[in-house]
């Protein structure tokens, strides 16, 4: 039993943070701004900073070969993901949306014993159902009283496009850098966000001098993406990637939690006993150890 408190632990925890904050704080953003224009600003301006952190690697973009796979990965990862997750914080609050986008990792578990011939053993499968129903039992409440039919579709939808997009990046982590992967699915992302919203929304919409609009792009810009993506990366060259991915259900958690301090929300017995839940299902997930001869890449979560 590990009882070491390592730099390796205090990053996945700041990461977890980080992903984790991002929900409210996108939450009380997006109504000062249009979605696609919000989700293209976010998206444009924190893959430009992490281009400029990590601009001496640029000879490992390798463009000519890798163009098409940056495009196929922005589809999924970034204009759908990012534009579908910011018009359904318009319909839910940020610690719901949050649990049905976050019913991605079944979603992949599924998808990657189907389409990568992965596999699924009972004890992963226990533990990943009990993760998610903590975090179901965690907001019920808000099931039963915020109920939206398009939001939900929309988390669901989230969810679906972030759990391809994991599996296609999984199947081409070896030919391309992580790092400018992220990049590139931001820019070229924000760039066809920012398009999309252009022609539907309206820029003069964009309240700018609120400051949940400002604390949104700016904690997305650099923070919920450079900062985010550069800790995982770091913990994945640890050789750590399997405990960011037995940690995902800590996410929502903290997004509900930090709704709860931040914007209000109530405690309930169903908030501890979703978190018994959670735990129950990371030791469960972290029992398994096979040994991983190399880490995945680009599995991991995608919330900024």
């Amino acid at each position: 039993m590990e009882n070491v408190f390592t730099k390796s632990t205090a990053m996945l925890l700041v990461l977890i943070l980080i992903w984790g904050a991002s929900w409210p704080i996108n939450k009380i953003a997006v109504p000062h701004s249009p979605p696609l224009l919000y989700a293209g600003l976010r998206a444009l301006l924190g893959g430009i900073l992490l281009t400029l952190i990590i601009w001496k690697t640029r000879k490992a973009i390798n463009w000519r070969n890798n163009w098409k796979k940056y495009f196929i990965a922005t589809f999924f990862n970034s204009i759908l993901f990012f534009g579908l997750q910011t018009a359904g914080l318009l319909y839910l609050p940020g610690g719901l949306f949050s649990v049905l986008v976050y019913f991605q990792p079944i979603l992949l578990g599924l998808f990657a014993w189907l389409l990568l011939g992965e596999s699924l053993s009972p004890i992963r499968i226990i533990g990943l159902l009990l993760g998610f129903a903590g975090i179901v039992v965690v907001s019920v409440d808000g099931l039963t009283v915020h109920i939206s039919a398009i939001g939900v579709t929309l988390g669901l939808l989230t969810a679906i496009s972030w759990a391809f997009g994991v599996i296609y990046v999984k199947k081409i982590s070896k030919e391309v850098d992580a790092f400018w992967m992220v990049a590139m699915q931001c820019i070229i992302g924000g760039i066809s966000l920012l398009g999309l919203g252009s022609m539907f929304e309206d820029w003069s919409a964009i309240e700018w001098g609120r400051p949940q609009y400002q604390l949104g792009l700016v904690f997305g810009a650099t923070i919920g993406i450079p900062l985010a993506y550069i800790l995982y990366y770091k913990l994945v060259s640890a050789g750590e990637a399997s405990k960011v991915g037995s940690s995902t259900f800590l996410i929502p958690i903290v997004a509900v939690l930090l709704g709860v301090i931040f914007l209000r929300e109530t405690v309930t017995y169903r908030l501890i006993v979703g978190l018994v839940l959670v735990g129950l299902s990371i030791r469960f997930v972290n029992l398994q150890k096979k040994p991983q001869k190399k880490q995945k890449q680009g599995d991991g979560p995608v919330a900024s």
